[in-house]
């Protein structure tokens, strides 16, 4: 995998390192970025089933009325 050098605020680094319990900064920056976009993911499975069941009820056949 490539591999990307990024310079951020010391202060910043060291803050998500004390947070996420990590003593090297570049694993520190990684884990938060992976669940960043974990969460991401899953928000987005969230909507679309959320969407999906929507639709399934809105398919429906209604029931007769009156």
């Amino acid at each position: 995998m490539a591999k990307v050098t990024v310079a951020l605020d010391a202060e910043l680094v060291v803050e998500v390192m004390v947070l996420a319990g990590v003593g090297n900064p570049q694993d520190a920056v990684e884990l938060v970025v992976r669940d960043y976009i974990a969460r991401g993911h899953r928000t987005e499975a969230r909507a679309a089933a959320h969407d999906d069941a929507r639709r399934e009820a809105d398919a429906r056949p209604q029931d007769p009325q009156g």
